[in-house]
């Protein structure tokens, strides 16, 4: 079998001696050439140690007769981002990566690759970008961060500082917590998107098992990323691309475990993307179809009780798989070159489980105090749905599994703002009563972007009133530590005239989430016949007028202009704008 990088060197006579400039051998040239792409930068926590982890899989490369070479593609913070317009930048930054991994990996003519990621949007534009490059790949994640004092974790900072403007604690007791939240790098340490999509990487076979989500500061991170390295070259010597890993089944597999974990509503957002990418079909429908009836285990923050470090100690994606393995396909291959039975098998051997048991002891806890067993499960019904209705006729998300009980089935009344900023003014200033329904919208991919609206959810549940009186509802989306009662993704979004658009203040809006539909059935408090708000919403059609575009230039502008629905996977579709 030619490699790609031999096939490359012979059709250009310059690549020989600009990488020898660079101080490769000609021995260097002739061997598996090995792309190892990372975030590595002084960006945040989630990324600024990578540069470790880069080098001990470029070290493992070398040790088994390959040759590696780093790339760099710095990503973004989405809790640095927040509280301000940097926000509208998150996900346009995923598909900004994705597109530098295609160039990085095509222009130069690699053999296999190593991607290096912790966080929200780089391990999706990783995921998204091997995908798209579908070569022998293998996924090495930053881990998690230890949680502070008293296990204090970044989520918990929304909530505090809401308290802080509502008076209910002091300044310096707010930075106090400030100042303690984030006491190591890592992802943070809750089950929000980037400890969610680290699992997802596992879960689809991209890592070697046992690794994700593992803490930044433990030392088998290191072993596992040198591991990596050494196995990628021999993904290459065997020929094992992404597309013979990455299949239908995987997938589900995934999803499966996506029910298990409570993970964050926007892997409904990039399992699509990374799907598309190798052309396969995966929406919003296919996560609420096998959510249904799946057993929901993890007692892990923002829904549970354990920061995200103790997902390791409790043995991780192995050990939520083997809870779950009835409603797995086993016979999937992995970058192992083994199927994902075998691993399972593999792991019970190998002294992985004892050593987490080890982590275990030191805190006092069991295996089943963190992973619940199948038998004994936090809830039977997965953790995501998707409504709709003549509100979101394309569909909405809701994280079912953090909104309360008497917020299943409720009639409220609709209170909107087209902006996140009133919102939060509204809430702080007790604006916003029980019972209402709160709108923020404009805040689509094509509206301004598809921030979160993070701030939001943490002032209504901090605030013991409205936490579980009002929900909350978006045509944005929400971060992976929100709670509440929030309902986002709303398709059509605002931006196309789409029914959330149509909203007016003291609208009767009808939510039942075991049903999974989402309606306007009343205008001013008043309920009405169906057929009479279906004439009243194409009325309203009649007189809306789009908002005028946000963003004159730049990559913002390229992105709305281009963003597929969220109920895709919010994507950038290359042959023009799409809804």
């Amino acid at each position: 079998m030619e490699l790609n990088s031999q096939r490359v060197r012979a059709l250009a006579p310059e690549n020989d001696p600009l990488k020898m400039g660079m101080g490769w051998t000609v021995e260097d040239l002739e061997k598996p050439q090995i792309m190892v792409e990372s975030t590595f930068g002084d960006s945040h926590p989630g990324s600024a140690h990578l540069d470790t982890l880069v080098n001990e899989a470029v070290r493992g490369i070398t040790d088994t007769g390959g040759k590696g070479a780093r790339y760099f593609t710095t990503d973004i913070c989405d809790g640095i981002a927040q509280g301000h317009d940097g926000i509208n930048y998150s996900l346009a930054h995923r598909e900004m990566i994705t597109n530098m991994i295609e160039i990085h990996g095509n222009s130069t003519g690699f053999d296999g690759g190593i991607f290096v990621a912790s966080c929200d949007k780089s391990v999706p534009a990783c995921l998204m970008g091997l995908s798209r490059l579908n070569m022998p790949s293998i996924v090495v994640t930053g881990g998690v961060m230890d949680a502070g004092p008293d296990l204090l974790t970044l989520e918990q900072i929304g909530t505090y500082s809401a308290m802080r403007q509502r008076g209910e604690i002091t300044e310096e007791k707010l930075t106090y917590y400030k100042h303690h939240a984030c006491p190591s790098c890592g992802a943070c340490s809750f089950m929000g998107t980037a400890s969610t999509m680290q699992i997802m990487a596992e879960a689809l076979g991209l890592m070697l098992p046992g690794s994700a989500l593992m803490p930044a500061t433990c030392e088998d991170l290191k072993t596992m990323a040198y591991q990596a390295g050494c196995q990628v070259t021999e993904l290459v010597k065997k020929g094992i691309k992404v597309s013979d890993i990455v299949t239908m089944k995987s997938f589900e597999n995934a999803i499966m475990v996506h029910a298990a974990i409570s993970g964050s509503t926007n892997s409904l957002l990039h399992i699509p993307a990374m799907a598309h990418e190798l052309g396969l079909e995966i929406d919003a429908d296919t996560f609420d179809r096998m959510h249904r009836g799946a057993h929901y285990l993890l007692d892990i923050r923002p829904s549970g009780k354990w920061p995200a470090q103790f997902f390791y100690y409790a043995g991780g994606v192995p050990a939520v798989m083997e809870e779950i393995k009835s409603m797995l396909h086993l016979d999937v291959l992995t970058v192992t070159g083994k199927t994902l039975g075998e691993n399972l098998e593999d792991l019970k051997t190998n002294g992985f489980y004892e050593k987490c048991e080890g982590y275990l002891k030191k805190w006092g806890i069991k295996r089943t105090d963190v992973i619940r067993t199948f038998d004994n499960p936090i809830g039977t019904d997965g953790t995501v749905g998707i409504l709709r209705g003549n509100l979101a006729p394309e569909g909405a998300v809701v994280k079912h599994s953090a909104v309360p009980k008497e917020m299943f089935q409720a009639v409220l009344k609709a209170k909107p703002f087209d902006c996140e900023e009133d919102a939060i003014a509204a809430i702080i200033s007790k604006k916003v009563k029980p019972q209402d329904a709160m709108f923020i919208r404009y805040e689509g991919p094509k509206g301004s972007g598809m921030p979160e609206m993070f701030y939001t959810t943490e002032a209504i549940s901090s605030d013991p009133e409205l936490g579980s009186s009002i929900a909350l509802l978006t045509d944005g989306r929400f971060s992976g530590a929100s709670r509440g009662p929030a309902i986002g993704h709303i398709s059509p979004e605002a931006a196309v005239g789409g029914p959330i658009a149509l909203v007016e203040e003291d609208d009767l809006i009808r939510i039942d989430i075991p049903a999974r539909s989402l309606d306007i059935i009343g205008v001013k408090g008043k309920e009405l016949p169906k057929e009479e708000i279906d004439k009243i919403l194409e009325e309203r059609k009649k007189t809306w007028k789009p908002k005028e575009e946000k963003y004159k230039s730049g990559v913002l502008k390229l992105y709305s202009q281009h963003a597929v629905s969220p109920m895709k996977g919010g994507y950038m579709d290359c042959n023009g704008p799409n809804n």
